[in-house]
């Protein structure tokens, strides 16, 4: 009884967390406040001073940004805000968040396009040639951003880096900013919604997510059946509530495996989607072409003259196996 009385007054964190306090424990934190005021108050003021001749803004794009920067203060301020430096699997589920759902999020709000949109045609060339540059295609190559996705969570968890990032602040904002970005590249790159340096097929994204998974799996593996991680800093909280070192672990290994794959199904719907809308599309622009060609020719097969058809130009997508038997000329 006396060590469990010691215990009780060693410990100095935040009360034991309960379903209640999922909902009622939150912290003000000034870089997390800082970043949500930037962030949403310059894609709103970017939204009113967008020129009218740009087009209507699409509404989903303005939800998908809002819902992006609400997470980013949930992942700072709520419960797993106050309840980060305390227990294994609330950190792994704020990590998961920065890395996979809000860079997914902000991606889909296009705000590459909305800053494209405001920029005077000088500046908007600029930003066009160095999104094309060599240096950008190179850099967002598949197996490049593949990497960069997989590599940092790894390297945190891995490394003396994550122990770090308990015991000081600053190193955890710069991890959390670092994962953050990542992301964003990723999910930028992937979708293309926002101008991307390059145009690989979706099935290259398809199997860029295979790969992610099997990412997420390695480390949740190596988690579950290795040595506890950061076991000293954990020890000396003294935390007297709530799972075990070993269960708390095993909690945080199985977000951050099966909860990077859950959050992957809607990147992938959003990919196929994307896929099918670009397909009608590219379809589209080939039946206008059909209708072109077929509007040109002689209106009398009798004064058809045999020789047009091989001095006719190629379409562009006649050297496509696929697309040239779909949508050969009838």
């Amino acid at each position: 009884m006396a060590s469990g009385l010691v215990a009780a007054l060693a410990y100095a964190g935040p009360p034991p967390l309960t379903l209640a306090r999922t909902f009622t424990s939150w912290r003000f934190t000034p870089g997390v406040a800082t970043t949500v005021a930037a962030l949403g108050g310059g894609y709103g003021i970017g939204l009113r001073r967008r020129p009218e001749g740009a087009g209507p803004w699409p509404r989903g794009r303005t939800v998908c940004f809002g819902a992006g920067v609400v997470s980013i203060a949930l992942v700072g301020m709520s419960f797993l805000g106050v309840y980060d430096d305390t227990l294994f699997w609330v950190r792994a589920v704020q990590n998961i968040v920065l890395l996979m759902v809000i860079p997914m999020l902000l991606a889909m709000g296009a705000p590459i396009t909305l800053l494209r949109d405001l920029l005077p045609e000088p500046a908007r060339g600029r930003l066009s040639r160095m999104l094309h540059s060599r240096a950008a295609r190179v850099a967002t190559f598949p197996l490049i951003v593949t990497v960069v996705l997989t590599l940092p969570l790894l390297v945190l968890y891995l490394s003396p880096l994550y122990e770090l990032t308990l015991r000081n602040a600053a190193a955890s904002a710069l991890a959390g900013l670092v994962l953050a970005t990542t992301g964003f590249v990723y999910f930028w790159t992937r979708f293309r919604i926002d101008p991307a340096p390059r145009a690989d097929p979706y099935g290259v994204t398809l199997a860029i997510t295979i790969v992610e998974m099997i990412g997420d799996a390695v480390l949740g593996v190596v988690l579950w059946l290795g040595p506890l991680v950061a076991a000293g800093f954990y020890t000396a909280l003294s935390r007297d509530w709530g799972p075990s070192l070993r269960v708390d672990q095993l909690l945080g290994a199985g977000v951050l495996w099966i909860g990077g794959d859950v959050v992957g199904l809607p990147f992938i719907g959003v990919v196929f989607a994307r896929m099918t809308r670009e397909d009608h599309q590219r379809a589209a622009v080939i039946d206008a072409e059909l209708d072109e060609l077929e509007a040109a020719r002689p209106a009398s097969p009798d004064s058809a003259d045999p020789g047009d058809a091989a001095q006719r130009p190629r379409l562009w997508w006649e050297d496509d196996p696929e697309l040239s038997q779909r949508f050969r000329q009838r």
